[in-house]
């Protein structure tokens, strides 16, 4: 029976990866080690939290000691522990590069010591910076422009490091912008979203034609798992979906969907550092057997379907702490 440590598994991407393990592989064991940072929900795991084969720590990727207790008969490592909010990172870098460099290092020592079968390092598109024309291939130059993608390029490069210098069968992915169940109301499609529902402005960064490729969560988690079984150590894995969106097209999409006016979109004072547009190749995943099954709208609208169904899951979030963060950031530009 396989063994895996999922670090970050409360988060977003891990949580839905979780389920994913538990539904495609049931003989699995699964650890979920995660901090519980104000990401970190366990209601994102709720329906899973009493399995046997299922067992949640709190910890710290940095802390040595807990990662230590936790790794010894470990097969498989996937490491979503990260900061990934690059708005945070601009006023917080410190506690980027601490987790998504240290804590990697953490990660990796303990999984040398302990002889992981297979270490899968998280990275994102981002740490390659912007592109104005073309996709971004595996051996393209990192030139990421936020503490944010450099604290991931550094982890993404560690990991790299020590499949070169230990021979830790280590394989790296890079995801485009993901979306679906259980994101984090800060990230723009679950923020626009439960705004929308709630009939409050949209605010829109800039002019809002910033590009991304965006992914639906479950294709994300597939992906994952072919490159974990068939992915060569050593090597990145590039993951995208060919649906390439302004955040304006997103926005009206949102909008068109929940029948709620144009006129509750805002435009806002762009950030620092806005990269223009993200793009990847990912042929290479492909030849790996890796397509998307869901098509931008089928899952968009599952998406949106989710958080009008769920307000007991995003409601709490949208309060407190998160509003005062929102007031900072979104305020309207008078």
């Amino acid at each position: 029976m396989e063994k895996f440590l999922v670090t970050g598994g409360a988060g977003f991407i891990g949580s839905n990866f979780i389920r994913y393990l538990i539904s495609r592989y049931p003989g699995c064991h699964v650890i979920n080690l995660d901090k519980l940072t104000y990401a970190g929900n366990l209601n994102n795991l709720r329906d899973i939290c009493g399995l046997p084969n299922y067992r949640f720590v709190r910890g710290d990727i940095c802390d040595e000691k807990v990662v230590n207790e936790v790794m010894p008969g470990v097969d498989i490592v996937i490491n979503f522990a990260a900061e990934s909010h690059v708005d945070r990172s601009i006023g917080s870098p410190g506690d980027f590069i601490r987790t998504d460099v240290f804590g990697v290092y953490v990660l990796l020592e303990a999984a040398k010591r302990y002889g992981v079968k297979k270490f899968v390092q998280i990275s994102t598109d981002e740490v390659y910076g912007s592109i104005e024309a073309g996709s971004f291939k595996e051996t393209d130059p990192l030139m990421p422009s936020s503490p944010y993608s450099a604290s991931k390029a550094g982890g993404d490069r560690l990991a790299y490091s020590y499949y070169v210098t230990y021979g830790l069968p280590v394989v790296i992915t890079r995801c485009s912008n993901n979306f679906g169940p259980y994101q984090y109301p800060e990230k723009l499609i679950p923020l626009f979203i439960t705004n929308a529902l709630d009939d409050k402005e949209l605010p829109i960064y800039g002019d809002g034609l910033n590009v991304r490729d965006w992914i639906y969560v479950e294709d994300h988690c597939r992906a994952i798992d072919v490159v974990m079984r068939e992915g060569k150590d050593g090597e990145v894995y590039n993951i995208g979906a060919g649906n390439e969106k302004t955040n304006l097209e997103i926005t009206e999409y949102i909008l068109d969907r929940l029948g709620k006016p144009r006129s509750l979109m805002v435009f806002v004072k762009d950030r620092p550092g806005h990269d223009r547009r993200y793009s990847l190749d990912w042929g290479k995943i492909r030849g790996l057997g890796w397509e998307p099954i869901h098509s931008f709208e089928e899952a968009m609208d599952r998406t949106i379907e989710w958080y009008r169904d769920n307000r007991w899951w995003w409601e709490p979030l949208k309060s407190g702490e998160y509003l005062e963060y929102y007031r900072r950031h979104y305020q309207r530009e008078l």
